[in-house]
């Protein structure tokens, strides 16, 4: 599907920060407001909360028409040129039955976030709407320490600029998802400890793919079998399929069964490769082959398909990231090893 583009952004622009699943911008609110100031330092833009984004997260959670009448005035306004989730969570899914598609359709902007944030991607994606898996305020945005060079780049260059995004490098500076208690001040400006990027491994597959990208937090993407807002079918034709693995480090073999019922479901057949972010969630980087079986175990193994597979890759539950726009067309050579975003994410 050839998705809209929204417009770029543009220094000086006002940016939503909205709150779709839990509130925990409302609970912790040095932690919001470290994300914001690093945002409008690091892109010159101004952020202003949505009408419930800074509500406690238990009002949230009884209340999922106002985080969806939050998402729809956004768009409607016409000063608002982004929006960016504060958080992900497991509340996302609540707001379907309130999201009006034809207002993402007819208001394209901006839109990011990750993780339980991969409903909403879904909406816009039934909108005809591209948008955006990457930082979200609370995660990302508010960095212990400051804002990773290696986001900063990934974003300036897929929202800011109407030129193609081009390679994806991979990140070299160290990577982490080290966890330092959000609710203790203390430890708000101690930069986490990162450990050494043994780079993308390409475990799977030859020659060159082109296609266009979908995917998501795989639990969360899983929770949407059987309702309007999975894809149809022929949207997975050559598809870059880009998976990654929440916070609580579900077992691989969890993995597995999702990509059984793709292949069930006549979809892994039509994919043009895999893309797995580096696991979340506290494990040892020596269990992270694990992941890597789980996919060859139905991609290899069990359907005997021919398409690339990378993992390790820098997105998701991982800091920091890079930024991966639906529907984008993208170039996955796994006989040079590069990764290639063939157009503009963003339209002038």
């Amino acid at each position: 599907m050839n998705l809209i583009k929204p417009k770029r952004l543009k220094p000086g622009d006002i940016l939503a920060a909205i709150s779709l699943s839990w509130g925990g911008a409302g609970l912790l609110p040095h932690r919001y407001e470290t994300g914001v100031r690093q945002i409008e330092a690091a892109f010159d833009v101004r952020v202003i909360p949505t009408r419930h984004a800074l509500r406690d997260p238990s009002w949230l959670a009884k209340n999922p028409q106002a985080r969806a009448d939050d998402l729809m005035e956004a768009l409607s306004d016409s000063s608002i040129a982004g929006i960016i989730s504060n958080i992900g969570g497991d509340e996302s899914i609540r707001t379907l039955r309130h999201i009006n598609l034809s207002v993402i359709r007819d208001n394209p902007k901006v839109f990011m976030g990750y993780s339980d944030t991969t409903i909403t991607h879904m909406a816009f994606y039934k909108a005809g709407v591209s948008s955006f898996y990457g930082p979200s305020i609370l995660s990302g945005f508010a960095e212990n320490g400051g804002l990773h060079d290696y986001l900063k780049t990934s974003v300036k260059k897929t929202l800011f600029s109407s030129e193609p995004v081009g390679h994806i490098l991979e990140n070299n500076a160290g990577w982490t998802v080290e966890r330092l208690d959000w609710f203790d001040l203390d430890l708000q400006s101690q930069k986490r400890k990162l450990e050494p990027c043994t780079g993308w491994q390409w475990i799977h597959g030859s020659g060159v793919v082109e296609g266009r990208l979908i995917g998501g937090c795989f639990e969360v993407f899983d929770w949407l079998r059987g309702t309007e807002f999975m894809p149809d079918l022929h949207d997975w034709d050559n598809a870059i399929l880009f998976l990654e693995t929440s916070e609580e480090a579900p077992p691989p073999v969890l993995l597995t069964y999702f990509l059984r019922v793709l292949a069930a479901n006549s979809i892994l057949g039509r994919i043009g490769a895999i893309l797995l972010g580096r696991p979340g969630g506290q494990l040892n980087p020596s269990d992270f082959a694990e992941y890597n079986k789980a996919i060859l175990t139905v991609v290899r193994d069990e359907e005997n398909l021919e398409i690339p597979v990378i993992t390790h890759m820098d997105f998701g539950h991982t800091d920091p990231m890079f930024v991966l726009p639906y529907g984008l067309l993208a170039r996955v050579d796994a006989t040079n090893k590069t990764l290639e975003f063939l157009e503009s994410a963003v339209s002038e």
